[in-house]
C-alpha cells in the first residue's frame, strides 16, 4: 500500500509544481499581512476610532501568528501536513473577512488575532511541506525561492497598503487575500499529501501550554517596554517575568514529555544548534534594519517616506538575487556551508558600512549596504532552513522547521526592543514634541542610530562566527521516505 508521499513521489511534475505554487502563495499571504497594513493605520483611524489602540491592529496579528508557529510544526508532525495546512488556511480565510467587515476597533482587532492564528500555521508547514515534497538536494533551489516571497512581502506590503488605503478603501487590504486563499486550498486539497503517522504518542499538553505563556510573555514585554508602559513598570515586569518562570518550567516539563512540543535533542544536535543560532542573529538583523533604515532617512536625513521605502530596494534585490543564487548552486554542487560564510562576510561588510552613515549621508551610503546586508540574507536564512531538514528524522521535520521560523522572529521582536532602548537612551532630551519624528533634531538622530547601527556589528560578527561553526553534510538526494537520518 502506498501512502501520500508515494503518490506525490511517482506523480506528475505537474502536480508537485501545483502544491509548490500553493506552498509561495500562502508564504506570500502570510508574510505580507505582516507589513501591509502598517501605512493604513491612520486611514484606519479615522474610520473606526480609537487612535490609542490603534496598535493592536498589528501587535494582535503579530503575538497569535508567533506563538501559534511552533504549535503547528509539532501538530503537523502527528497529524499530517495538509490537515493542518487546511485548518490554517481557513481560519486565516475567515479572519480576513471579518477584518474586511469590522465596524469598530475592538472587532478589528479581535480579527487579526484569528487572522494571525492562521497565518502562524501557514509559514512553518510551507517550509515542512517542501521538505515533504523534495529531496535535501533538490529543496536549497525552492527554499530560494519562498526566501523571496519574504524579501517581496517586505517591498510590496507597505506600497499596496498605501494605495488601497488611497485610493479604494482600507477593507480591501484584508477582502483581497480571500481569492487567493481559495486558490491556495484548492492547490493543497488537490495536490498535497494526506499522510499522517500510524502511531501517535501522547499529545504534550503541558509542553503546549507552557510555550505559549512563555512566548506570550516575551512578546508583551517588547512590546509594551519602552511605549506603552516604561521599562520598569510593573506590566512589563510581569510579562518578563511569567516569561522566564514559563520557560523554566517547559525545559523541565520537555525532558519529562514522551513526545516533547520543543524536542531539546534537537538543540543538542549540531547542525540544529548552529542553524538556531543564526536564525536568532538572522532575526535582529532583518527586523532592526528594516525597522530603523526608514527612520535614519527620513528623521536624520530629511528625506520623504516614499524615499526611505524606495531605498530598502537594494536591500529587497540583493535578498532575492543571492536567495535564488545560492538555491539553484546548492542543489547543482550538494554543497551549502560556503553560502552562510560568504553572506557573514558581506552582513558585517554592510553592518560596518551602515553603522559609518552620519546626517549628511548621501543615498548610496545607504543603498550600498543595505544590498549588502539583503544578500547576507539570501545566502544564509534558506541554507539554514536546508541544513536543519537534512539533519532531522521525517518525524521531526515540522518541529525543527516551525522551530527556526519562531527564533527567528522573537529574536527579532526582542533584538528591536533592545536596540530601540539604546535609542531612546542616546536621544534622551532630544526627543520632544510627544516624540514625533519630525521634531528631533536630525544630528542627535543620526548620531543615535550610528550607536544602533554600531550594535549590528558584533551581530553580523556573530552570524559569521555561526556559519563557520555549520557542518557541512551531504544533501540527500533520495526521498525523505527512502532515507532518514538523525543525530
Amino acid at each position: 500500500m502506498t501512502d501520500g508521499r508515494d503518490r506525490i513521489r511517482t506523480g506528475s511534475r505537474r502536480s508537485v509544481l501545483v502544491a509548490f505554487s500553493g506552498i509561495m502563495l500562502a508564504t506570500l499571504l502570510a508574510a505580507l499581512d505582516q507589513t501591509i497594513v502598517a501605512t493604513a493605520l491612520p486611514r484606519i483611524a479615522s474610520d473606526l476610532g480609537a487612535f490609542e489602540r490603534l496598535s493592536w491592529v498589528v501587535t494582535a496579528y503579530l503575538l497569535a501568528s508567533t506563538i501559534t508557529i511552533p504549535l503547528y510544526g509539532k501538530l503537523s508532525d502527528l497529524f499530517g501536513r495538509r490537515r493542518l495546512f487546511l485548518v490554517a488556511i481557513w481560519l486565516f480565510t475567515i479572519g480576513s473577512v471579518l477584518c474586511g467587515v469590522a465596524a469598530t476597533l475592538d472587532q478589528l482587532v479581535a480579527a487579526r488575532a484569528l487572522q494571525g492564528l492562521g497565518a502562524g500555521g501557514l509559514l512553518p508547514l510551507s517550509q515542512a511541506a517542501i521538505g515533504d515534497l523534495f529531496p535535501p538536494r533538490d529543496r536549497a533551489r525552492y527554499q530560494g525561492l519562498i526566501g523571496s516571497m519574504w524579501a517581496t512581502a517586505a517591498l510590496m506590503g507597505p506600497l499596496v497598503g498605501g494605495v488601497l488605503a488611497d485610493h479604494a478603501t482600507w477593507r480591501w487590504i484584508f477582502l483581497v487575500n480571500v481569492p487567493f486563499a481559495a486558490a491556495t486550498l484548492v492547490a493543497v486539497t488537490r495536490t498535497m499529501p494526506a499522510h499522517a503517522p500510524g502511531r501517535r504518542p501522547p499529545i504534550d499538553w503541558a509542553g503546549a501550554v507552557l510555550l505559549t505563556v512563555a512566548t506570550l510573555g516575551v512578546l508583551l514585554a517588547c512590546t509594551w517596554g519602552g511605549g506603552t508602559y516604561p521599562w520598569l513598570s510593573a506590566p512589563v515586569l510581569a510579562a518578563a517575568g511569567a516569561a522566564v518562570a514559563a520557560t523554566i518550567a517547559l525545559v523541565g516539563a520537555e525532558r519529562r514529555a514522551a513526545d516533547p512540543f520543543l524536542p531539546l535533542g534537537l538543540v543538542r544536535a549540531r547542525v540544529p544548534r548552529v542553524t538556531v543560532a543564526g536564525s536568532v542573529l538572522v532575526g535582529v538583523l532583518v527586523l532592526a534594519v528594516t525597522i530603523y533604515a526608514p527612520v535614519f532617512v527620513q528623521g536624520a536625513l530629511g528625506r520623504s517616506a516614499t524615499t526611505a521605502g524606495t531605498l530598502l530596494l537594494p536591500m529587497t534585490l540583493g535578498w532575492v538575487v543571492a536567495s535564488f543564487l545560492s538555491g539553484q548552486l546548492v542543489s547543482r554542487t550538494g554543497r551549502y556551508r560556503i553560502f552562510p560564510l560568504a553572506g557573514g562576510c558581506l552582513a558585517v561588510a554592510g553592518a560596518l558600512l551602515l553603522a559609518r552613515a552620519g546626517a549628511g549621508a548621501g543615498a548610496s551610503a545607504i543603498a550600498v549596504p543595505l544590498l549588502l546586508l539583503g544578500a547576507a540574507m539570501g545566502m544564509t536564512w534558506p541554507v539554514y532552513m536546508v541544513a536543519t531538514q537534512n539533519a532531522v528524522a521525517r518525524s521531526e521535520l515540522g518541529a525543527a522547521s516551525g522551530g527556526l521560523l519562531f527564533v527567528r522572529t522573537i529574536a527579532g521582536a526582542v533584538g528591536v526592543a533592545v536596540l530601540g532602548a539604546v535609542l531612546n537612551a542616546r536621544l534622551g532630551a532630544a526627543i520632544g514634541d510627544g516624540g514625533r519624528l519630525e521634531a528631533i533634531d536630525p544630528e542627535a538622530l543620526a548620531s543615535a542610530l550610528q550607536t544602533v547601527f554600531a550594535l549590528l556589528v558584533p551581530v553580523a560578527l556573530g552570524l559569521l562566527v555561526a556559519a563557520a561553526a555549520l557542518e557541512e553534510r551531504p544533501l540527500r538526494s533520495a526521498s525523505e521516505a527512502d532515507r532518514l537520518t538523525q543525530e
